[in-house]
């Protein structure tokens, strides 16, 4: 197996960012910091050179000049242009965010904003349009179930949000927008895709509007071996809404339908990964996920003041058998959560002076019931309910080249577990009343040129999985709280655009599997720990036919009080990387061609620090050919191209549970747009 080599590029990779920053905004920076511009011209400016998108900055769609201070945003026409098929995907490429295997070895992979590890889903709120797809669970979001053709884009905010988003929001927020309606008349795309490791998929969109009315479907169908052993999925997912829009009032009805079943390879020691990292030792190990989710969503304007709301319920079945010569593990969960959202903005002008206040209320309520034998023992009946009443409030001013932003928010929980047969925690029930807050600042002092800085507290609840196994009985964990500080710098426009923050997360009671808990570990609030870094983010249109990304993140995840201190938290990379290279010469050819690079991390229960291996770096590239003709398109990609061998995920304290992931895969997509 070959590693990546390291040696050297943490000094080197500061300097060339800035060389090539340099060089790319050479045209931008000298007029930027010439002068100052006036308040009407350097707001002419901006309105100039916004990318035209609506975004969602306080949970209602907004004009350009309102969007999230040091977002991200990947709209339909980048992932249309890069060839993605899926959210995840997409997120991970366009996005720049680190991505690490799941133990199922699918596509979802778990997205890392912050450096947060094996808990990095838990950290963040996945939603799609304003509802949350995060669960009271340890489950990775099925973005792969979210119809890529109905994605209008994909809003990254990294960064503390609980004030907006509520609980789990620590790292940051992803929210996943769907198209609203559709240009009058019938519009639709066919894709079929073949490749190796058994890959085939087909995808279809439709979509019908009329005057103020339509009407869309979405499928997608997905049958494919993976790359190892016993890891074979079958993916089936549906989509479809109703819209009816007029004047300032807007109704929608979504139904979306996944259905996963999949084969489980389980994890191997370095040894076995050398030998063969395809092998499995668990050939019979399989499960399931079946989710239903119905949403009915709400606009009207009057006047200064818009009402919104959202009223969703999901319900979800969750299989797994684990097979072994101890015994087998059969499970059943059966899950369902009802959220209610409303929220009211009303918008109004002093002088000079624009203000925006939000108010809102989110009510949820989740339950689950849980079936398990294990070697023949009775079912184990569990079951887990949490209800949360939230409230919230936002403000923001903008005066000149000042946007000035206070939020807070408080939330209770009612927490409720049994579990007559479990080992561990068999009855609680618990009450607890959070609160969060933010202070955000935007200030432009030139043309091209904002600086902006963010500050506040957020806070995560333990999850019904994470209760059930704690160092002492019956006791559920202390909720987690964050002290959020970032600054930062966005240089350039649509054309030209450098991103540059720096963000430090003080945690206390920080929630995390530690191996060293109870007699055989145990999900536990550690000791303070802190993440802090730098990322910078670069998009660039280099010519007419080229244009460029690049993303770097350092990042210092490490215990800072109790034995631990001075200690790295496992799992996470200090560096990672990503390039991009698009070529659009229009006339009909594409291309499309990724490189991403992680530095090794430590092992996920080495929390002493004591192994003397690590994760090795690994670096792997991909690119996609495709050539257009009217309707039609046909393309050629190729992912891990140089088919290295290599793991993102290792849960073992030193050489070994390691999840090995995919070697080389080329498909062939045929297109068809009408």
């Amino acid at each position: 197996m070959t590693v990546f080599p390291t040696c050297g590029r943490a000094a080197v990779w500061p300097t060339l960012a800035l060389a090539g920053a340099t060089f790319l905004f050479a045209p931008v920076l000298a007029p930027a910091f010439a002068q100052a511009q006036s308040v009407a011209s350097a707001a002419a400016e901006n309105a100039r050179v916004l990318d035209p998108v609506f975004v969602s900055a306080v949970r209602f769609a907004s004009d350009p000049g309102s969007r999230p201070i040091g977002a991200t945003v990947i709209d339909a026409q980048q992932i249309r242009q890069a060839g993605i098929g899926n959210v995840n995907e997409a997120i991970r490429k366009l996005g720049g965010i680190h991505g690490r295997q799941n133990a199922s070895g699918t596509s979802d992979m778990v997205i890392d904003l912050r450096g947060f590890g094996e808990t990095a889903s838990q950290n963040m709120v996945v939603l799609v349009d304003g509802v949350r797809l995060s669960e009271n669970e340890l489950t990775v979001p099925l973005l792969s179930s979210i119809p890529i053709e109905s994605v209008d884009r994909i809003e990254i905010v990294r960064g503390g949000s609980s004030v907006l988003y509520g609980e789990g929001a620590t790292a940051g927020v992803i929210q996943v927008i769907t198209k609203r309606g559709a240009q009058p008349g019938l519009h639709g795309t066919l894709v079929a895709e073949l490749g190796t490791l058994g890959h085939k998929e087909l995808r279809a969109s439709l979509a019908q509007a009329w005057s103020g009315f339509s009407v869309d479907a979405n499928l997608g169908v997905l049958n494919s071996d993976n790359y190892r052993d016993n890891n074979g999925v079958r993916q089936r997912n549906f989509g479809g809404g109703l819209q009816w829009a007029e004047g300032g009032t807007r109704v929608a009805l979504r139904l979306d339908l996944a259905r996963q079943d999949s084969r489980m390879a389980g994890a191997l020691d370095l040894a076995q990964f050398r030998a063969n990292p395809r092998q499995t030792l668990s050939p019979d190990d399989f499960g399931s996920y079946d989710s239903d989710r119905v949403t009915l969503s709400a606009e009207h304007r009057i006047g200064a003041l818009e009402l919104a709301a959202e009223l969703s319920h999901r319900k979800k079945k969750a299989e797994a058998a684990l097979i072994s010569v101890f015994g087998d593990y059969v499970s059943r969960a059966d899950s369902h959560v009802t959220q209610f959202s409303p929220r009211l903005r009303h918008n109004a002008s002093f002088g000079a002076i624009d203000n925006e206040l939000v108010l809102g209320l989110d009510l949820a309520r989740w339950s689950r019931d849980t079936d398990a034998t294990f070697g023949g023992f009775p079912s184990a009946d569990a079951r887990a309910t949490q209800r949360s009443h939230a409230i919230y409030l936002r403000d923001e001013v903008r005066l000149d080249q000042w946007r000035i932003a206070a939020g807070a928010r408080h939330e209770r929980f009612d927490q409720d577990y049994s579990d007559p047969l479990s080992f561990s925690n068999t009855a609680y029930e618990k009450k607890r009343s959070l609160h969060a807050w933010e202070l955000q600042a935007g200030y432009t002092p030139a043309a091209q040129l904002e600086l902006f800085a963010k500050t506040g507290r957020s806070y995560r609840m333990a999850n019904a999985d994470e209760n059930g196994l704690t160092p002492n009985l019956n006791q559920p964990l202390e909720p987690q709280i964050s002290r959020d500080l970032e600054i930062g710098a966005t240089l350039g426009n649509a054309q030209r655009k450098l991103t540059v923050r720096a963000f430090r997360h003080r945690l206390t009671d920080e929630i995390y599997y530690d191996p060293t808990a109870g007699v055989f570990g145990a999900n536990a609030n550690l000791d303070p720990t802190r993440r802090q870094g730098v990322e910078l983010e670069l998009r660039a249109q280099v010519s007419a036919d080229f244009a460029v990304s690049a993303n770097l993140r350092q990042v210092s995840a490490r215990f800072v009080e109790g034995p631990n201190s001075g200690r790295q938290v496992p799992l996470v990379p200090r560096h990672t990387a990503a390039l991009r290279l698009n070529w659009l010469p229009g006339n009909g050819h594409s291309a499309d061609v990724g490189w991403q690079w992680t530095s090794k991390q430590r092992y996920g229960g080495d929390f002493s620090n004591g192994c003397d291996a690590r994760i090795p770096a690994y670096g792997t590239f991909d690119a996609r050919y495709a050539y257009r003709s009217g309707p039609w398109e046909v393309a050629v990609a190729g992912t891990n191209l140089t088919d290295k061998d290599y793991f993102s995920n290792a849960f073992g304290v030193c050489r070994n549970g390691i999840y090995p992931d995919s070697g080389r895969q080329l498909r062939l997509t045929l297109r068809r747009d009408f």
